[in-house]
């Protein structure tokens, strides 16, 4: 199909998301991609693109690694799908095997048979593993003799999905306040990233602890680096101090690591540059490559336990396409992926890269500030327009000029690429976004 009928049909009929969509309709030129390869992607007038962020966070491996496709039709070949409800496969099985094996705390001497990340529940994607966590925690307490601590505590600048459960447990108002009256309530804290830092956040996060020990299901945390937000980030430390705090009131620690899991960070999980093992782990994104819809959610042997007996204990919630074969098979490539193309390997050397590249820019390219970086992430603002700020934007489009596709968080320019990036490759991205820096800033 040509460009052009490709983009009448989508204006007239598809509805995007995170689009002001009457200003897309009319002003609008789309980029319309019918290939994607490695790092690229390829659009319908014959360019390339770098992909700089991966595609919403999800291409770690770069797109259609060919490992991940191999995977997934040999997989197609013999299963495409089954329920998991009082069925059960290989994919999903090994996986969860896997992932437990992996999971933190897995291999630690000092960690406790109940609090192991032993048991793997699937959805479909990051949304629905915080979710299947937010369930799991309430269900808990209800059944297990705390049917009070029905609250979660969450961060100001929170992202952790688009259903009712995982917005109620955001902290952004952008994307949160219009469905005010469907949420439940929630205790927000301060964000260690906010004006008063670490400290401030701990102080009141423990506050809240302690006024109401009974009545808290849970802390959630995106550890180490909030993402939709802006990209902010703060010190491994609090994390394990939150980690102490929910401790000494016996409640839940979950960590919605949908973005930062696997390797984002330079650790495996962020978790682990805390030392620190939650209660339970939501994983999305990275899990499966960027090739299918897949979500798992890891949960302590001590909650799995608490749904043990009567059969109204049961965790009664799932989804259609829990644990599908395909998705488990390209994810356990995935994890095998990384083992043998060391990927932690890859993005610890890079990292300093991205680092000194973003405070370079920061520092010779007027009205930029707060650069930072973690892993494979790098960020930097724009003023301090937030969310709705257009001036990313503007660099954006300087970026696509010079073939990359860069997409801003507002005033907040940032990569996130695939972590195999290419040394070549990533000379062209972190030069390329200099230069569409130095051209917005020149007016």
């Amino acid at each position: 199909m040509e460009r052009a009928a490709i983009v009448g049909l989508d204006k007239r009929h598809v509805w995007h998301p995170y689009t002001a969509m009457a200003q897309y309709i009319a002003d609008t030129d789309p980029l319309v991609v019918v290939r994607s390869e490695g790092v690229y992607l390829h659009d319908a007038d014959g360019r390339r693109y770098l992909d700089a962020n991966g595609s919403w966070w999800v291409s770690t491996l770069g797109h259609r690694h060919p490992r991940l496709v191999r995977a997934l039709t040999d997989q197609l070949g013999c299963l495409a799908h089954a329920s998991l409800a009082g069925v059960t496969h290989g994919p999903a099985a090994q996986l969860a095997a896997e992932l437990a094996a992996l999971a933190p705390g897995a291999d630690r001497a000092d960690v406790t048979a109940e609090q192991k990340l032993s048991r793997v529940f699937y959805s479909d994607n990051g949304s629905t593993a915080v979710e299947v966590a937010i369930k799991m925690a309430a269900q808990y307490w209800a059944q297990n003799g705390r049917p009070g601590r029905t609250r979660f505590i969450t961060l100001s600048g929170a992202f952790h999905g688009e259903t009712l459960g995982a917005t109620s447990v955001g902290g952004m108002s952008e994307f949160r306040d219009v469905f005010g009256p469907l949420l439940f309530d929630v205790v927000h804290v301060p964000s260690p990233s906010e004006e008063g830092g670490h400290a401030r956040a701990l102080e009141q996060l423990r506050t809240a602890l302690n006024a109401d020990p009974d009545g808290i299901a849970g802390v959630i945390l995106e550890p180490v680096l909030q993402g939709a937000v802006g990209m902010w980030m703060s010190s491994p430390d609090f994390v394990r101090e939150v980690r102490e705090a929910t401790r000494a009131v016996d409640t839940f620690l979950i960590a919605d690591e949908v973005f930062t899991g696997l390797g984002r960070t330079g650790a495996r999980f962020a978790v682990d540059l805390a030392g620190v093992v939650p209660d339970l782990l939501c994983l999305a994104k990275a899990l499966s490559g960027g090739l299918l819809p897949f979500g798992a959610t890891l949960a302590s042997e001590r909650i799995f336990s608490g749904f043990l007996g009567a059969k109204d204990r049961a965790l009664y919630y799932g989804h259609s396409y829990c644990g599908n074969p395909l998705g488990a098979a390209v994810a356990r490539e995935v994890l095998a992926v990384y083992r043998d193309e060391d990927v932690l390997g890859q993005v610890q050397r890079k990292a300093p890269r991205v680092k000194a590249a973003f405070e370079h820019m920061a520092a010779t390219i007027p009205g930029l500030v707060r650069p930072r970086a973690v892993g494979m992430v790098g960020a930097l603002d724009l003023g301090g327009g937030g969310y709705f700020a257009n001036s990313g934007w503007r660099v954006y489009e300087a970026a696509r000029r010079r073939g990359l596709y860069l997409r801003p968080l507002g005033d907040t320019v940032y990569i996130a690429p695939a972590l195999n990036i290419p040394d070549a490759d990533l000379d062209v991205l972190l030069s390329g976004v200099e230069d569409s820096l130095r051209e917005v800033a020149a007016g």
